[in-house]
């Protein structure tokens, strides 16, 4: 199919879709059962909408994340795109923010890896654990997808859904993508966790991971360590982490820059200077051990980096995690 005819394929399933919103509903099971006290925000049908003339902070939802991005000479938040000079903050992974919609560095690494390696289309079944961005942002989730958002106690991050990643209330095979984002960190039992979302991606679906690499190897903290939540942390997750994904029976590849994958490559450390959380060195002898440099996949060039701001390299990694 040619890119035109696919765009307008597209574009009339995105006007349509909403007609299905019972089906989606009946997949995804009755949100009203596993949380009674959350309104079904984020359904699709069901996500709240602006006053007419009002403005919005979040993304355009005339404009999906399988829509080409337009050209920018500066840089663009490919979550709502908003276009400019530069993003505000610093460059740093949770500080460099749109202005418009909020996202920041992970947030539209995660969705860069979305549009990456997921084929998008309405019909998709994305659950999103403890989304850090907004009503807008979710709304507009809702909008494109049969959305929902999970949390474990509909606390600083509350969902739709109540989860606890060790013992999923869902059915097999019952999700196309699950977005998981600085949750699994935050588990005590991680292989549990993992098997478990295993059995609920179903054949052809993605679970999109992140989580903090601040080291080579996966280890607990030496002390209490907790998030801006308060939320404790178990585990500092490191490049082993891929291993412990495919024992579970995902087909998983580690996505991250090109500048990434060129430091790994070359041997050499070529930030100078790193945030002090990171561990720089350690992070990149993990990278090289154990033939781990070989599940990297360059998914932003030094362009997209630049234009998305995820920069620097070392901060930004998601597990793309495939069933087949």
């Amino acid at each position: 199919m040619s890119p035109d005819l696919r765009s307008a394929a597209r574009s009339i399933a995105a006007r349509s879709y909403r007609k299905l919103g019972s089906l989606g509903r009946v997949a995804l099971g009755d949100d009203a059962a596993a949380a009674p006290a959350a309104p079904l925000v984020d359904a699709p049908g069901n996500a709240p909408q602006a006053a007419p003339g009002a403005p919005s902070n979040g993304p355009d939802v005339e404009a999906p994340p399988w829509l080409p991005l337009p050209p920018a000479g500066g840089v663009i938040c490919n979550v709502c795109r908003w276009q400019g000079e530069g993003f505000a903050g610093s460059a740093h992974v949770e500080l460099a923010l749109c202005p418009r919609c909020g996202s920041n560095g992970r947030d539209r690494f995660l969705h860069w890896c979305l549009a990456e390696r997921v084929e998008l289309s309405p019909a998709l079944r994305v659950i999103e654990c403890s989304p850090r961005m907004g009503q807008d942002y979710r709304a507009a989730m809702g909008t494109w997808f049969f959305y929902r958002t999970s949390d474990y106690d509909l606390r600083a991050h509350a969902g739709n859904l109540r989860l606890d990643l060790q013992a999923i209330d869902l059915p097999d095979a019952c999700i196309d993508v699950m977005l998981c984002a600085h949750v699994l960190e935050h588990v005590p039992d991680t292989d549990k966790a993992l098997a478990e979302l295993r059995r609920v991606v179903a054949p052809g679906g993605h679970l999109l991971l992140q989580v903090p690499v601040l080291q080579g190897r996966t280890a607990p903290p030496t002390e209490p360590e907790f998030h801006g939540d308060h939320t404790p942390v178990f585990w500092r997750f490191g490049f082993d982490l891929t291993a412990r994904l495919r024992e579970q029976g995902f087909h998983t590849d580690l996505l991250c820059t090109q500048a990434f994958a060129d430091a790994v490559a070359s041997g050499d450390n070529p930030w100078q200077e790193w945030s002090p959380e990171f561990d720089v060195p350690d992070i990149l002898a993990g990278a090289r051990t154990d033939g781990m440099a070989d599940d990297l996949v360059v998914v932003a060039d030094p362009d997209a980096s630049r234009r998305l701001g995820i920069d620097p390299g070392y901060m930004y990694l998601t597990w793309d995690c495939a069933v087949r």
